[in-house]
């Protein structure tokens, strides 16, 4: 092989399109939809909208899930197959958390730099109203060891061991398993660290609705939502938000300390839904008469030690990962805070946005003017299926830039579960 082979020429990666189904609130209008139903319907909306179903139409597909089952084994691959794409596309699931869609799209990008595929489709799902229970593991052992037994007796010997409290199922915590704190009690640790106060968290959760709202009145979703069980729109929207009737809420994070700040309505929801974006080198869009919304130029990840970190501090919060992935990739990349015309940072909960804004600013990045934040909402307004954001925000991100009609950036910031973080700039040239 050549030098030439071993180091191809890296091609410029063409966001296309997206869609997504609504997103639901658990135990809602997709109580019984699993996620490869969910994310089936997302695929099969970006197909139909693209003319994507006929034989190497798309390179691949690349999407995963948060909360899966082992009915979700190979869960990209099975979607294919359930899909409008055709049957020799070929597929395969990633994971990270929160970060699941955004690295999604990396890894599908990776491949059309190098060109080693023309187009790529990547997505994630999730559903919290389907969570997979586990069997007690207790129970577990004792059916393995009957199952190891050679004889009848053996077998009726082990299976004597069972008790009842076997028989209770092993529940999905939203829980990390370093710590034992939810994901929300991290947050309020930070948002204490950062002196973050709740009319502050309550002034970006009305306004992430108000957007939001606003955003569908003017039909910017038209082609980028897919009408799935009955939704058309997100079902955790409230048009009316305002900050007066986000006050009136009670706090349920961080409770053992004096003034908590945390509620449902500053906190993102348990959320059902599945995301999907489309994207391709320039030769491949060109070729089918398909204008890129977007370019995405850079990506970025880093990780934290919310273990044994400076947690109390601020600066090793769960959620803080993406206060050290910007300052490298914006240094990489030459750029500051300024020279962006939009910024998408995930709203996992309120107190996380306005503590990675302080992180920022403490880094010498400067302030985000909020006329620029998440413009169509974000994650408050919309929910948040863990695997199905990045592809959301994504594909909204590159809409918004395509809209300007003129030279513009934007940035995405996502946390993660793990103390891990995925960010990324898009561009319109």
């Amino acid at each position: 092989m050549s030098p030439q082979q071993l180091s191809p020429s890296v091609r410029r990666v063409a966001i296309v399109g997206g869609a997504r189904i609504p997103f639901a609130r658990s135990d809602g209008p997709y109580a019984t939809a699993s996620n490869q139903q969910m994310l089936t319907a997302a695929l099969d909306g970006l197909v139909q909208r693209y003319g994507l179903d006929g034989p190497g139409a798309v390179g691949e597909f690349v999407a995963g899930a948060v909360l899966k089952h082992s009915r979700d084994f190979n869960l990209a691959r099975e979607t294919v197959l359930g899909s409008k794409l055709h049957p020799s596309t070929p597929a395969y699931d990633i994971q990270q958390a929160c970060g699941t869609g955004l690295q999604a799209v990396v890894a599908a990008a990776n491949k059309i730099a190098l060109g080693q595929t023309g187009s790529a489709i990547a997505g994630g799902a999730d559903t919290a109203s389907d969570a997979p229970l586990g069997v007690n593991d207790s129970l577990r052992r004792v059916l393995l060891e009957a199952r190891r037994a050679k004889t009848l007796g053996g077998r009726m010997k082990a299976l004597a061991k069972v008790r009842p409290g076997h028989l209770v199922p092993d529940i999905p915590r939203n829980a990390e398993p370093r710590t034992g704190l939810s994901m929300g009690e991290h947050a309020a640790v930070t948002a204490r660290a950062w002196g973050i106060g709740r009319a502050a968290q309550d002034e970006l959760a009305a306004t992430s609705h108000q957007r939001l709202a606003a955003a569908y009145e003017r039909g910017f979703f038209q082609d980028l939502v897919v009408p799935f069980r009955g939704l058309a729109r997100d079902q955790n929207l409230r048009p009316g938000s305002t900050v007066e009737k986000l006050a009136t809420l009670k706090p349920v994070f961080g409770l053992d300390h004096p003034e908590p700040t945390m509620t449902a309505g500053n906190s993102t929801p348990l959320t059902d839904g599945a995301a999907t974006v489309l994207l391709a080198s320039e030769d491949w869009a060109r070729e089918r008469g398909l204008e890129p919304l977007a370019y995405l130029t850079a990506y970025e990840t880093a990780a934290v030690d919310f273990v044994g970190g400076d947690v109390a501090a601020g600066e090793d919060g769960l959620l803080m990962a993406p206060a050290y992935a910007v300052p490298r990739m914006l240094e990489r990349a030459g750029l500051g805070l300024d020279d962006f015309d939009l910024v998408e940072i995930h709203e996992a909960f309120a107190s996380q946005v306005l503590a990675t804004l302080a992180a920022w600013e403490k880094r010498g990045l400067g302030t985000v003017d909020r006329a620029r934040l998440n413009v169509a909402g974000s994650s408050l307004a919309t929910g948040h299926p863990f695997a199905a954001t990045g592809a959301r925000i994504v594909a909204t991100l590159a809409k918004l830039l395509a809209e300007r009609d003129a030279p513009a950036r934007g940035l995405i910031s996502i946390c993660a579960a793990g103390g891990q973080g995925v960010t990324a700039i898009l561009e319109r040239a």
